[in-house]
C-alpha cells in the first residue's frame, strides 16, 4: 500500500492515508462552542486524508480542560456544523473524537457537582483551572446502575455529531481518560461486572462502542486505544494482563464492523498492536509517536509494510496544514511552536505558512 493512495474505511472516503491525529488545542469558547478560529484551523487541514478532531466532551461532567469544545448543546452542534461544512467545502473528511475525561478533571472545570470514574481513586498530580493549579479530586465511583447512563451520553453525543454534519465519530478509549480508566487494573478496582477480570474491564469500552455503532452506523464509528501508554495514572504495566485485556476488547469489537480502530503505541509493529489489528476486524490507523512525533519515513514504511492501513500524525500537522503535499514533494517542514500548543487565539494555531507562501 501507498501512504498517498486513497482509502475507504467503512462509510469514510479518504483521499490519502495521512490522518490528522486528535489534538487538544483549548481554543473553544468558555461555553464549549467552537469559534471562528477553530473553523479556519480545521479548514486549513482538509487535505489530510482524514481529520480526527480534538477530544470533544459529550456532557459537562466529562469536560477535562478549559477551552475544550463540547457536543451537548444546540449551540455546540451549530458550531461544529460550521467546521464540518468548511472541511467538506475543501473536499475533506472529518470525524469527531468523543472524549469523556472521567477522573482527569475538576468540578471547577466542569461546573458540575462531581466528576466520575470507575473507582474512587484520583488521578495523580494537579490540573489547571481558571483560577490556577489544583490537586486532582477524588471522583465519584460510578455504580453498576449508573454505567449504562454514561454509555447513553456517548450515544447522544454521537447523534449530535452526525446531526452537525461530521462524517463519523471516534470513541476516545486512550490516554488515561474514562474509557481507558475502566481498562486498567490500577484505575479500575471494581468487583462488579465492569471490574476484576480483563473481560470485565473491557466491557464498558465494548458496550459503549457497540451502542454508538448501533446509533449512528458501525461504518461511521471508530475507537482510539493506547495500550500500555501508562499516563495520567492509568497504568497497564503487567504485560500478560494488558494482552488479555486488549485481546478481550478486540474480540468484543470484531463483530461490530467498525470503520477503523485507531491505535497509539510506541511499537506499532509489535505483537500487542498487531494482535489487536488482526482481531478487531477493521482497518487500523497507527500512531507511533507521543513524545517523539511520527515522521514521513516511518509513516510511509508502516503503510508500505502492511503494518497499518493509515497513519495518524500530530505535531507535524499542527505546524504544516499542507503536510501531505510537503511529504509527497519532500520539502522542508515548518517547526511547531510547542509553547503555543494550548492557547486562546490564532497565534501558533492558524498562522503557520503554507508551502506556496514560502516557496
Amino acid at each position: 500500500m501507498d501512504l498517498y493512495a486513497p482509502a475507504t474505511f467503512g462509510a469514510l472516503s479518504l483521499s490519502n492515508r495521512v490522518v490528522m491525529a486528535p489534538l487538544t488545542r483549548t481554543r473553544a469558547r468558555a461555553d464549549g462552542v467552537p469559534n471562528d478560529v477553530m473553523v479556519e484551523y480545521y479548514r486549513q487541514r482538509a487535505a489530510l486524508g482524514l481529520i480526527v478532531t480534538e477530544g470533544v466532551w459529550p456532557v459537562a461532567e466529562g469536560k477535562s480542560y478549559p477551552g475544550q469544545p463540547g457536543i451537548e448543546t444546540p449551540a455546540q452542534v451549530e458550531g461544529w456544523r460550521r467546521i464540518a461544512d468548511a472541511v467538506h467545502a475543501e473536499g475533506g473528511t472529518i470525524v469527531m473524537q468523543l472524549m469523556h475525561g472521567g477522573r482527569v478533571s475538576h468540578t471547577d472545570i466542569t461546573g458540575t457537582a462531581r466528576i466520575v470514574a470507575p473507582s474512587a481513586l484520583p488521578a495523580p498530580g494537579q490540573t489547571h483551572t481558571a483560577s490556577g493549579k489544583v490537586d486532582m479530586p477524588v471522583p465519584h465511583a460510578l455504580t453498576t446502575d449508573e454505567v449504562p447512563a454514561v454509555t447513553e451520553q456517548f450515544v447522544a453525543a454521537a447523534r449530535n455529531a452526525i446531526a452537525a454534519g461530521l462524517d463519523g465519530v471516534e470513541v476516545h478509549g486512550a490516554n488515561g481518560y474514562l474509557v481507558q480508566e475502566f481498562l486498567s487494573p490500577v484505575s479500575n478496582v471494581r468487583d462488579d461486572r465492569y471490574g476484576g477480570s480483563p473481560e470485565n474491564r473491557a466491557r464498558f469500552a465494548i458496550e459503549t462502542t457497540r451502542a454508538v455503532a448501533e446509533a449512528v452506523g458501525a461504518d461511521r464509528t471508530a475507537i482510539r486505544l493506547s495500550p500500555q501508554h501508562n499516563i495520567q495514572g492509568v497504568l497497564e504495566t503487567d504485560d500478560a494482563d494488558a494482552h488479555a485485556t486488549y485481546a478481550a476488547l478486540a474480540e468484543g469489537l470484531a463483530p461490530l464492523g467498525l470503520a477503523f480502530v485507531d491505535i497509539l503505541h510506541a511499537e506499532p509493529a509489535g505483537d500487542l498492536v498487531q494482535h489487536i489489528r488482526r482481531t478487531a476486524g477493521a482497518p487500523v490507523i497507527l500512531n507511533s509517536g507521543f513524545a517523539a512525533p511520527t515522521d514521513r519515513d516511518e509513516a510511509e514504511a508502516l503503510v508500505a509494510g502492511g503494518w497499518a492501513d493509515a497513519v495518524a500524525v500530530g505535531r507535524p500537522v499542527i505546524a504544516n496544514p499542507d503536510l501531505v503535499r510537503r511529504w509527497r514533494e519532500r520539502t522542508e517542514l515548518n517547526v511547531p511552536r510547542s509553547e503555543l500548543f494550548y492557547g486562546s487565539g490564532a497565534e501558533g494555531y492558524t498562522d503557520y505558512p503554507a508551502l506556496v507562501a514560502v516557496a
